[in-house]
């Protein structure tokens, strides 16, 4: 990787609800697309109760972001009401894949309809295993729930029942990033080689304290990557932290 890649992760954003801001949606297409990024991933909960309604309004919002690829992950909320099932029809799978010469990025579903608990499952351990088994590229995960707790998030309910077993999983395979959402609050965790990152709430006003509405870029080189946290709604922007691959 000789040039720099960059990839734009959002999540949460929560369409068709009360707690949409229309004008920080708009800030979130505007700064995505003047980034130009390989590659716009979103870890879930695009609508809020999974109508159809919410959906086309989601297909509406995601038109509008001149990315030349996409990865999409349904979370708890997309998956309410039957709307996984809509979920498929406009996304084709809830495992998506992207890969590149130097990455491998695999997104698995960890929803279960009409329920906010986290789970990914056995039977889709195989699936991670042959999709991120090759040591020669950089290789990251998605999901909607967070395999690990967050601070200032109140009583953990909804991390993923296997989410020991997948930690194992992902160590072993030596994933380096995990990508979440879910809570509407950013953070990170490093355990052995891996990076385990959520991101906020890019658009809803669900947030936690005083903290604001934002997204992630990664920006990744042959060495290293370095991930930076938007503020949506003051567009500053800063470097969180800065790590050797």
């Amino acid at each position: 990787m000789n040039n720099s890649i960059t990839l734009v992760h959002l999540s949460d954003l929560h369409l068709g609800g009360g707690y949409y801001v229309r004008d920080w949606g708009e800030r979130v297409i505007e700064k995505v697309n003047a980034l130009n990024p390989e590659l716009l991933i979103i870890t879930g909960d695009l609508v809020t109760e999974g109508h159809v309604h919410e959906y086309e309004e989601v297909l509406s919002y995601l038109k509008q972001f001149q990315v030349p690829n996409r990865l999409v992950v349904p979370g708890n909320h997309d998956a309410r009401n039957e709307g996984y099932m809509i979920f498929e029809e406009i996304f084709g799978t809830r495992y998506p894949f992207y890969e590149s010469e130097k990455l491998l990025i695999l997104g698995v579903d960890s929803s279960q309809p009409d329920i906010d608990d986290g789970h990914i499952g056995r039977s889709n351990y195989p699936l991670i295993t042959s999709r991120l088994g090759d040591k020669s590229r950089l290789k990251i995960l998605c999901m909607h729930h967070h395999l690990v707790p967050i601070p200032g998030t109140g009583r953990e309910r909804h991390i993923p029942t296997d989410a020991g077993d997948v930690l194992k999983l992902v160590v072993d395979l030596d994933i380096r990033l995990v990508l979440s959402g879910h809570k509407h609050l950013p953070w990170v965790w490093h355990i052995e080689n891996t990076w385990l990152i959520t991101g906020g709430t890019a658009t809803s006003r669900r947030l936690k304290g005083r903290t604001y509405p934002s997204f992630n870029i990664i920006n990744i080189t042959d060495r290293e990557f370095q991930l930076q946290q938007v503020n949506v709604g003051t567009g500053e922007q800063y470097t969180r932290l800065s790590a050797p691959l």
